[in-house]
């Protein structure tokens, strides 16, 4: 049953690395787009739809930055989690190594 579920916390972290990328990311695309004025853009009609779409992307970004930062601090916990486990795992076994080899002499 262990060989169908593994945990490859390197994967995990690589993932955390990727969520906190795409929130910079979001941010950053925002902001330049936000630097672009309404008036540079061409028609009153055509300016007022850019307008409209800055403010929903602004709403829409910090939604996603909200949902993206929740899950990271998800796989961050879990990663965490697991490291322990393993060690945990590891210390037990040790001391139960430990103990066999002291009531069989070594053996």
């Amino acid at each position: 049953m262990a060989e169908e579920f593994k945990v490859d916390l390197s994967q995990l972290d690589s993932f955390g690395r990727v969520l906190k990328q795409s929130v910079t990311d979001l941010e950053e695309a925002r902001t330049a787009l936000s630097a672009v004025s309404a008036e540079q853009i061409g028609t009153p009609r055509l300016d007022e739809a850019c307008e409209t779409f800055q403010n929903r992307w602004k709403y829409g970004t910090g939604q996603l930055k909200d949902m993206i930062k929740a899950v990271d601090e998800g796989v961050e916990k879990t990663a965490l989690s697991y490291r322990q486990f393993e060690e945990n795992l590891s210390k037990a076994l040790k001391k139960m190594e430990e103990t066999h080899a002291a009531n069989t002499g070594g053996k």
